[in-house]
């Protein structure tokens, strides 16, 4: 079908699959941060319900190394609060992306209305399919 479009559609066309790969790339990003989010406050709920003066281990690459209670709670927070940084920054990516797209879509619709060329090609998987 694409063969029948004019060089504008398909270049729009070809946006709008970047765009959608883009989405994809940006929702697989936030499902990682979020996950490694939700392990470091686990941990430092866990961290909270143990004694400062217990004996406690890191991981450090293939080795437990001891760390002090202190040290390992200020570690975790900092992880955390990076890791929130990031979702924020993922969330707003993936809001402009949506927005993007949605704008090419529409002028891509446009463009094949006034052209007489038929319907919008689409469906299921563009950015923000699925949710979050």
């Amino acid at each position: 079908m694409q063969g029948n479009l004019p060089p504008e559609a398909q270049e729009k066309i070809e946006e709008l699959q970047e765009l959608q790969e883009q989405a994809q790339n940006l929702s697989e990003q936030k499902e990682s941060t979020e996950t490694a989010l939700t392990d470091a406050e686990t941990a430092l709920d866990a961290l909270e319900e143990i004694d400062e003066d217990a004996q406690m281990y890191r991981e450090a690459g293939e080795l437990l190394v001891e760390a002090e209670y202190d040290e390992a709670k200020s570690d975790l927070e900092g992880k955390r609060d990076r890791l929130d940084r990031r979702a924020e920054q993922l969330d707003s990516k993936e809001s402009k992306v949506q927005q993007q797209f949605e704008s090419l879509q529409e002028e891509l619709q446009q463009l094949l209305q006034g052209g007489g060329a038929g319907g919008m090609p689409g469906g299921p998987g563009g950015p923000g399919a699925g949710g979050a």
